[in-house]
């Protein structure tokens, strides 16, 4: 394993420099190639661990730039299949019996092949035909070794990550968890039951059941879904789909995953979204993302605060829900979402992209030094890839139309659900306390203000600041106005030739264009440097 890991190493090494990666451990090597696309090449030829976190990383725009997101989220799995020997093998250590006794018939062609598992078809003894999805042979210690030597070269270039906004290694250590939750297959066939089980009662919703006896960590059989690919538009016709109704339902479906459920499918791509029987099929719950109680409530409470146009209420969910970063100024972070949300509320609902409103607050938070939670990253990135379904499927639609409905009627729900009997009758002493007082602190102030003891208190932001800039302003005036009395009272002095002379001309008349010269070039540099040119 040793020499394995030493040879894996100097591997990876190789591969990230020729690709113009290689100043991470060398800071001699030439950084000209190091581009979006080199690191997703070298991702592709290092093989299935960094195609598993560079599709990781494409969900994580709080660790690259956009640019890269862009294009680690074109990475496809393009590795090569496993022996079928290989993969009887590992059901005979799953199962304790062969793949020909498991199945009537098994395709040994594998459907697809991905970096973590492949798929086959097969045909279950009863006749049922089935998906089976069979991890690769050691996959688990492989990307244990590349994390590992990831972590390695981490630390040998500690100085190179200096300035990063997140930490490299606890950024692995996410990737490793997340890595380990698709590594084992248990934790799909749950995700899969769960998804069924909440969406049981809605009619257009549907999930693979899964079969249990020939399921285990590292084997995965469920039912086959034999439907059309959901931005097939053409074949949807064909059968007498409509697509507009189609791209409502998949709309209000996410909805309901996000804001009542608070569990959704993390990567709704076309490929994990087939359309059988009148029913969208979600497949592949390999990423789901999960949202507490506390976070769904707040994610409620925000759009409440948007229907009622509460900016207040909406700043202090944002700041609820946060990992403050440093300093918050509250003052400053309420004008960036007031201006963020009059910016879209004076926008035709057609001009509105769900995706980027969720875009921009997020960079509005991290503006203001608030980190919003990571479990809202994959929220985002899931609602942009249903967002760019929807708009091929039905671009008349866009998914704010779909979702007020949805929330409003939610958001009723979420309102009489969260009265509680004792906090109302205490607001209601208290507001009856208060409006009893109204009277007298009327009186009260009505008297001060005619024997002049009112008095009024505001608040200027950076009001020193102004003063200070306007103090410059004016000494600077006054200094120019000295310097021209300077240059007129030498001019006068010169054309009088009084006092002494020099060359025949009077030397306090030169002497004062000297000093006028020197307080203009001083005055010009202190303008130059202020950089108010």
């Amino acid at each position: 394993m040793y020499k394995n890991s030493v040879q894996r190493f100097k591997e990876i090494v190789r591969v990230l420099a020729s690709y113009g990666f290689g100043y991470i451990v060398d800071s001699k090597s030439n950084r000209a190639k190091n581009s979006p696309i080199n690191l997703t090449k070298a991702f592709e030829e290092l093989g299935p661990t960094f195609i598993k976190i560079g599709q990781i990383l494409s969900a994580r725009p709080d660790i690259l730039p956009p640019d890269y997101i862009k294009e680690l989220s074109n990475l496809q799995d393009k590795v090569a299949p496993e022996r079928y020997e290989d993969i009887n093998s590992i059901f005979i250590s799953e199962f304790n019996k062969p793949i020909e006794e498991c199945f009537i018939y098994f395709e040994k062609e594998p459907l697809a092949s991905a970096s973590i598992a492949q798929v086959h078809n097969a045909i279950l003894d009863d006749g049922r035909e089935v998906i089976v999805k069979v991890q690769r042979p050691e996959i688990r210690e492989k990307m244990h070794m590349d994390i590992s030597i990831l972590h390695k070269i981490i630390k040998l270039s500690k100085s190179k990550f200096a300035n990063a906004l997140i930490d490299p290694s606890e950024a692995l250590d996410e990737i490793l968890a997340s890595t380990e939750n698709e590594l084992n297959f248990k934790i799909e066939a749950e995700n899969i039951n769960k998804f069924r089980d909440l969406n049981k009662n809605v009619a257009f919703c549907y999930a693979p059941f899964i079969i249990d006896r020939l399921s285990s960590s590292k084997v995965l059989t469920m039912e086959k879904i034999n439907g059309l690919k959901i931005t097939d538009i053409h074949s949807l016709d064909t059968y007498g789909y409509d697509s507009n109704d189609i791209g409502k339902k998949l709309t209000l479906s996410f909805f309901k995953q996000i804001f009542t459920d608070g569990f959704f499918h993390g990567d709704p791509h076309p490929g994990n979204l087939l359309i059988d029987k009148g029913k969208i099929c979600f497949i592949d719950f390999g990423i789901v993302g999960t949202l507490s109680d506390s976070l769904k409530s707040s994610l409620n409470e925000a759009i409440v605060a948007v229907a009622l146009k509460d900016i207040d209420k909406l700043v202090s969910v944002i700041i609820s829900i946060g990992i403050k970063k440093g300093f918050v100024d509250r003052n400053k972070l309420y004008e960036d979402i007031e201006y963020l949300f009059f910016r879209y509320v004076s926008t035709s609902l057609n001009n509105i992209k769900i995706s980027v409103l969720i875009e921009e607050i997020f960079d509005c938070a991290k503006n203001n030094n608030i980190k919003l939670p990571k479990d809202l990253t994959l929220l985002v990135k899931a609602m942009i890839i249903v967002e760019g379904v929807v708009a091929k499927i039905a671009p008349e639609i866009q998914i704010i139309d779909v979702a007020i409905p949805f929330v409003r009627t939610n958001s009723e729900l979420l309102l009489l659900k969260n009265i509680n009997l004792d906090q109302f009758l205490i607001h209601s002493y208290n507001f009856t306390k208060d409006l009893s007082l109204l009277p007298s602190k009327f009186t009260e102030l009505t008297n001060s203000i005619l024997k002049g003891r009112a008095k009024i208190q505001f608040e200027i932001p950076h009001l020193n600041k102004s003063i200070n800039e306007l103090n410059k302003m004016t000494n600077r005036l006054v200094f120019a106005l000295i310097i021209s009395s300077s240059i007129i009272g030498s001019s006068l002095i010169l054309n009088k030739n009084i006092g002494p002379q020099i060359y025949g001309m009077s030397f306090i008349g030169i002497l004062g264009f000297a000093i006028a010269a020197l307080m203009g070039l001083w005055l010009l540099v202190s303008i130059i440097k202020s950089g108010k040119l």
